[in-house]
């Protein structure tokens, strides 16, 4: 169940829904599906720390602030609440979104709970307070909300949750790193069950499977920081987890730690995901290797970074990818960890005695990566060409025979003309 923690809040709610008009509500997924519908204090609804659109930032919040329990703890209070205000507020399109309140007002109800915990329109609430308290906009004062039954379970809040973020006219955009995290929870509560994951997001199931894949790929990188990188830093980067899982999943551990180690190098430095497909191949590390090897810098930090040989961070690789791989001339493991643990504004003490930032560390990698990428393209494009001959020869003979076979179908129908033919 979803007890009642504040009793004073719920009794002022209860009171104000006693003669509130009921409105439909078609994602509530009781029979009953309409409900009170009234205006609250933007000041006096509280957001929801339990909201999944704001999940990876919230994890961020709580590495940065070393407060554990940060949201979960009292989620009601005043640090809890100001957390997750500066969250919404600094998501994308939340001056747009102030700019639309500000000219159109709320269209949509919101939803909270029976105790004014916002369900849906976090968001809008955000902009809304943020209207009141800094502009003193007069339609921005209240916002109007459906109130959920005090009976309301947990599971049907999340089902609830699901439900209006399928549905359009409600739906404020999750991130992909969001969504996967949800997909990943209801996975985990639904006995591993894909079907039933599916059912509850209004997916395929193997769309729902390809999100939770992408998501695996990205806890190990974050893993491998050591805390120092959050899912939420890598919202911008869904095509290449999506093609580093696609690629990884049947392929032999080998090559997937080599296509994997390069595919995260390249993350990290901002090498384009489309040049990056280049290398989803069992040599790409080599390839990347290959072209540390000629810049002076990217020598000095495999040096610094232990070149590869470091015990210990292969055994970090290790044990977040649950491989057992020995190391090789080729490996990166060693580079890749060494820069995913460190902020790009730290300094770097090279082997001369050189200072340099991470940023232009990752820089230099980022070349590299972008270098090796185009090797690999024009390799595959030189293997095309020595088979081309026969390719096209081959085709050109499947065409001879096809022809063959239907010449005797023509030449039974009364408008086949032998003498043009020959």
């Amino acid at each position: 169940m979803n007890p009642v923690v504040d009793q004073e809040r719920a009794d002022f709610l209860a009171a104000r829904i006693a003669d509130a008009k009921r409105q439909l509500l078609p994602q509530w997924m009781r029979p009953e599906k309409e409900l009170p519908v009234v205006s609250l204090p933007i000041e006096w609804v509280r957001f929801s720390t339990l909201n999944h659109r704001t999940r990876a930032e919230q994890m961020r919040e709580i590495e940065k602030s070393g407060v554990a329990d940060l949201f979960s703890g009292d989620p009601m209070g005043p640090a809890a609440q100001e957390a997750q205000l500066k969250i919404l507020s600094s998501q994308e399109g939340f001056e747009a979104l102030k700019q639309d309140l500000r000219e159109r007002g709320q269209q949509e109800p919101a939803v909270v709970t029976a105790e004014g915990v916002l369900i849906n329109g976090n968001r809008r609430s955000a902009g809304l307070r943020d209207l009141w308290l800094n502009e003193h906009l007069p339609s921005a004062r209240y916002i109007r909300a459906y109130v959920l039954p005090g009976d309301t379970t947990a599971d049907e809040l999340v089902d609830l949750e699901t439900e209006l973020q399928v549905a359009k006219d409600y739906r404020e955009e999750y991130s992909w790193v969001n969504e996967a995290i949800l997909i990943e929870e209801i996975f985990e509560a639904s006995n591993k069950d894909w079907d039933r994951v599916a059912q509850r997001m209004r997916l395929k199931p193997a769309e729902v499977r390809a999100q939770y894949e992408k998501l695996q790929q990205l806890h190990q990188l974050v893993a491998m920081s050591n805390g120092t990188r959050y899912h939420a830093d890598f919202v911008g980067n869904e095509s290449a987890f999506e093609e580093l899982s696609k690629h990884v999943k049947d392929k032999q551990p080998e090559e997937a730690r080599s296509v994997r180690s390069v595919y995260f190098l390249g993350t990290l430095s901002g090498v384009n995901y489309r040049d990056l497909r280049h290398l989803r191949r069992k040599d790409a590390s080599a390839f990347v290797r290959g072209e540390f090897a000629i810049d002076p810098t990217l020598t000095s930090l495999l040096s610094v970074a232990g070149g590869g040989a470091n015990k210990s961070t292969d055994d970090l690789l290790d044990e977040v990818l649950g491989e057992d791989s020995s190391y090789s001339p080729a490996d990166l493991t060693s580079v890749l960890s060494f820069l995913a643990r460190r902020k790009p504004e730290e300094i770097v003490e090279m082997p001369d005695g050189t200072k340099l930032p991470v940023e232009e560390l990752l820089a230099s990698v980022r070349s590299a990566v972008n270098s090796a990428a185009k090797e690999a393209s024009e390799e595959a494009k030189d293997a095309q060409v020595v088979v081309a001959p026969i390719v096209r020869l081959s085709a050109a003979l499947d065409d001879i025979l096809r022809a063959a076979a239907a010449l005797a179908k023509a030449r039974a129908q009364n408008s086949w003309d032998e003498h043009g033919f020959k």
